[in-house]
């Protein structure tokens, strides 16, 4: 009966999850031009073929971003929650929250850098 239960409890966490990454998509501006990017650089990938570690890394780089969006989103719903008008401290708030954003990009433009200039290159010579 407890692991029904348990099992239950974690089917329900996942609906939850789902949910709310579907809303942030719908919602979010900023996760929808993450989420076509996405799109594109896995279409690049199948095209040039990547290799099983270059796959790792660009998906580590992509969930990194996706969920700093994510969390920077958050907080600014919480944020404007808490204190919907104007406000020196929440406004340094999501400013912290918006430079993770900024670290997680920058990263993630590195290792496509890394992945696909060769491949330009490359694609370039011929």
């Amino acid at each position: 009966m407890g692991f029904e239960k348990f099992i239950k409890g974690r089917l329900k966490g996942c609906v939850y999850a789902f949910n709310g990454a579907a809303t942030l998509i719908k919602t979010e501006p900023s996760i929808k031009v993450q989420v076509f990017l996405s799109v594109v650089v896995t279409a690049m990938g199948f095209y040039f073929q990547i290799t099983a570690t270059q796959w790792m890394f660009q998906l580590l780089a992509i969930g990194l971003v996706l969920t700093a969006e994510g969390l920077n989103s958050a907080i600014e719903a919480v944020a404007d929650f808490i204190h919907p008008d104007y406000h020196i401290k929440i406004g340094h708030i999501k400013d912290i929250a918006a430079g993770a954003v900024f670290f997680a990009a920058v990263i993630a433009t590195i290792i496509g850098l890394i992945i696909y200039l060769p491949y330009f290159r490359n694609l370039l010579e011929v």
